[in-house]
């Protein structure tokens, strides 16, 4: 039967050297008050030292929350995680060299919880290949003092596979909303529900402890059996939050049932999103909608894909995914980001990348930060800034289709006028280079498992096209092909001899041409 106990008592069970591992996206699954104490402890004790801090997805809210709380020197010597953008200290820790830092898929990082759990060697899978986290580049080390292989190069049956390997969890931090007074959690309240369950089993069979947060604490044996997401004979300790702020379910919302599901809530008819640059190449994107299909959709510009379908009459033609689990409903953006209103379902997300991993994604969108002449892009490194790769490995090797989305240039001014596009003033930071900082998605990869990718930008369009690789296929109305495009370039790119200008009615204020696109295909 699980302990009640304070938040300081907890963090007083962490020992020098322990591996933690979380299980968040971003607020979402992480017991803030529990980190609060043991920030605290660290400061007046000095202890625990040298600790390894394990989580799939992000952990911050972009201030002073989240392992934003664990930066002190010494603290923490090793970080193993997929993002941690929302972390600034975190990200300058990467940068100074400070601590030893590795950057693993998303999906690969829930799916090694699982693979401790039973006592696997690890995970073995084709994620990753060709990117920086393949040990013929990186291995997914993002810093100078990383030194142990934590993935390594493996043969089967003739393929090449990527093993990341197992490594005990001596404390897994885990949060719910509710727990009886066995233990046993309920998670009715949070929007996501996180890989806590494997988590949990991992640390239970490394020998370690559960640690879980919760807001409300029930009667034994009153909780429905289904509705508990992790046993309370899994769980060592529970620790009741005594501040909403510490109880987050998202950065900045302490709780918003459309957000968890205990209701559907009323949306307010969706405002047509101004004809700018944003919207050109969310139009454009949604050109490779297909019918009925499943869809994945990023941060930033690609959220935009949603909004245009909408607009069109057509956003019931697709079903919006997202990594964290969710099915259907309405992506929510900015710190919200990862839950969704009215979701039609919500799975765990080792399970959603169970999914994701064998190719259930129709057509994913995604941001593009820089791309090469192989069709190579990153998102993760940018000089000495390493914020990580989130899902977005695990995601753009698996989808069907690949459409990434972004601006030509960075810093670009325009306006669009009798459907031409118009530089106003030019950006100043290229984003189609000669080098990446880091290879996040690997073009020669896609090549040889013969995806169809794209590169959508409000100035051109470009396809990863078998050997000659990026090829520049269709460019904007009012674009000079030299000046405009290959001369914001590092690189000249193959150019398509059937080289075509964008949809001009794409480039119009009423557009209304998607619908016959979809019903076309």
């Amino acid at each position: 039967m699980a302990k009640f106990i304070t938040a300081e008592e907890a963090a007083a069970l962490i020992k020098d050297e322990d591996l933690v591992g979380a299980a968040t996206m971003h607020f979402a699954g992480w017991p803030e008050q529990v980190a609060v104490a043991l920030q605290e402890r660290y400061e007046k004790t000095g202890s625990p030292k040298n600790i390894t801090m394990m989580h799939s997805s992000a952990c911050g809210d972009y201030r002073n929350g989240g392992t934003e709380r664990l930066i002190a020197d010494g603290l923490v010597k090793r970080l193993v995680c997929a993002h941690t953008g929302p972390a600034a200290g975190m990200v300058k820790k990467l940068a100074d060299n400070a601590i030893e830092g590795y950057f693993l898929p998303q999906g690969v990082i829930t799916h090694l919880w699982r693979a401790i759990a039973g006592r696997k060697p690890g995970v073995i899978t084709k994620v990753g290949l060709g990117t920086f986290v393949d040990p013929r580049l990186e291995g997914g080390k993002v810093t100078e003092k990383a030194k142990e292989d934590l993935v390594e190069l493996v043969e089967l049956r003739g393929e090449e596979w990527l093993l990341y390997k197992s490594v005990p969890v001596n404390v897994a931090f885990i949060r719910a909303t509710t727990a009886d007074e066995k233990g046993n959690l309920t998670m009715e309240y949070e929007s996501n529900l996180m890989e806590s369950l494997p988590l949990a089993m991992a640390a239970k069979n490394s020998g370690g402890i559960v640690i879980a947060q919760v807001y409300n604490v029930a009667q034994a044996n009153t909780l429905k059996p289904k509705d508990v997401r992790v046993p309370g004979a899994l769980v060592d300790y529970v620790v009741v939050a005594d501040k909403p702020e510490y109880h987050l379910q998202t950065m900045d919302t302490f709780y918003i049932p459309a957000l968890s599901g205990e209701l559907r809530a009323p949306m307010d008819s969706m405002q047509p999103i101004e004809l700018d640059e944003k919207k050109i190449i969310a139009r454009r994107a949604t050109m490779e909608l297909k019918k009925d299909s499943l869809v994945n959709l990023g941060v930033g510009i690609p959220a935009f894909v949603s909004s245009v379908a909408n607009e069109e009459g057509v956003g019931d033609t697709m079903t919006l995914t997202a990594e964290s689990g969710i099915f259907g409903g309405v992506p929510a953006s900015g710190p919200a980001f990862g839950s969704a209103y009215n979701a039609e379902a919500t799975i765990e997300m080792q399970a959603m990348f169970d999914f994701y991993d064998g190719g259930g994604i129709d057509t994913t969108f995604l941001g593009l930060a820089q791309a090469d002449a192989a069709g190579n892009t990153n998102v993760s490194k940018f000089g000495p800034r390493a914020v990580g790769c989130g899902g977005f490995i695990n995601i753009t090797q698996n989808a069907k289709e690949v459409v990434f989305c972004g601006q030509f240039v960075v810093g670009a001014k325009y306006k669009v006028e009798d459907g031409l596009l118009k530089i106003v003033q030019e950006g100043k930071v290229k984003k189609f280079v000669k080098t990446l900082d880091q290879i996040t998605f690997s073009g020669n990869y896609a090549k040889s498992i013969h995806q169809p990718v794209l590169y959508v930008t409000e100035r051109a369009v470009f396809k990863l096209d078998g050997e000659a690789g990026l090829t520049l296929i269709e460019i904007a109305p009012g674009m000079d092909l030299e000046k405009d495009i290959i001369g914001q370039m590092e690189f000249r790119p193959n150019i398509s001899k059937d080289l075509k200008e964008m949809d001009s009615a794409i480039f119009q204020q009423q557009w209304g041409g998607l619908e016959a696109i979809l019903e076309s295909k």
